[in-house]
């Protein structure tokens, strides 16, 4: 039995999956499964199905301009959005789904060039966490990329992938502001800006002190 107050020692090998079917396979996919699992009492949990929600994993970058102390966000519509926020419209870091072959650090350069036309002089990584562990299989790795924002501005995006994507050069704090007035709503973008409040001194000096 784990220890109270520590973290469990239960993995993968205590798990046992007894059925998977893909109950809808389009632009993402549903798998229904059915497995058991180790109880923290000690044995066996019944049978349990679950639907997971299975649309690859994704990447996202919060470009960051340590000269000036300005970050670029994206604005764009988002589904998700339109059925639970007050506005389809959300402001975000740039970001985008894993393809086959792609490095994490692949898709952050990609997708600053794509959606805001950034080139990355250099990337940090943050963190990697799971979106949305309770019916989601998504792991999202998080970077800070240092850019010249200088020129970064207009609307970006691929329109054969029906993209419409705004760029915002913003100072730091007013991106801290955003938070705190609710206009920044995604997982993503507040992770990765309360990281850089943590870490933005240490970026700054470094960068100085290679200049």
């Amino acid at each position: 039995m784990p220890q109270q107050n520590t973290p469990s020692q239960f993995g993968k090998d205590d798990v046992k999956i007894e059925a998977n079917d893909v109950v809808y396979n389009g632009y993402f996919k549903m798998v229904k499964y059915r497995f058991r699992h180790r109880l923290f009492a000690g044995g066996w949990s019944d049978a349990i199905e679950r639907e997971l929600f299975e649309r690859g994993h994704a990447v996202a970058m919060l470009p960051y301009d340590p000269v000036t102390d300005k970050v670029v966000m994206v604005e764009q519509i988002r589904i998700g959005a339109m059925m639970a926020s007050d506005s389809p419209w959300q402001l975000e870091i740039v970001a985008g789904i894993i393809d086959k072959d792609e490095s994490p650090e692949e898709v952050a350069v990609r997708e600053a060039d794509e959606e805001a036309g950034l080139s990355v002089s250099k990337l940090e990584r943050m963190t990697s966490y799971l979106s949305s562990s309770g019916g989601c299989s998504e792991r999202i790795h998080l970077y800070l990329g240092l850019v010249d924002a200088s020129n970064a501005e207009g609307v970006h995006g691929l329109p054969e992938e029906g993209e419409d994507i705004l760029v915002h050069v913003v100072p730091f704090i007013t991106a801290m502001q955003w938070i705190k007035e609710g206009k920044v709503e995604n997982a993503a973008s507040l992770i990765a800006l309360q990281w850089l409040a943590l870490n933005r001194d240490r970026v700054r000096a470094e960068t100085s002190n290679i200049g």
